[in-house]
């Protein structure tokens, strides 16, 4: 399955996700941002590639679903509902993420 973890700038919750779980199951895990400065900007071509897109909180879902209705409207989502208050690859970050993110994995 292919997964996208999206945040607002893509420095820390969804490329430590990245990190986590690429790979873990067989899975293919990309992440990216939604704001002007992300490391790595979420684009039609990275929705459409993924399977299932896991949002950090509900403002991301809205903001892909505002710029990209078609191709979200039929796109498997989840919201973790992580705020932005942690560092990348913060023990407590990756724990929250275990116990959040491993139902969809």
């Amino acid at each position: 399955m292919n997964i996208l973890f999206v945040c607002s700038r893509n420095k820390r919750r969804s490329l430590t996700a990245e990190k986590i779980f690429d790979g873990v199951n067989g899975h293919h895990v990309r992440s990216a941002g939604t704001e002007n400065d992300s490391r790595v900007k979420v684009t039609a071509g990275l929705i459409g590639w993924a399977d299932l897109v896991i949002c950090f909180e509900k403002k991301h879902l809205r903001r892909l679903r505002e710029k990209y209705p078609d191709e979200m409207s039929a796109k498997r989502t989840a919201t973790l509902n992580i705020p932005d208050e942690y560092c990348y690859m913060d023990d407590d970050l990756v724990d929250i993420l275990h116990s959040c993110a491993d139902e969809y994995m």
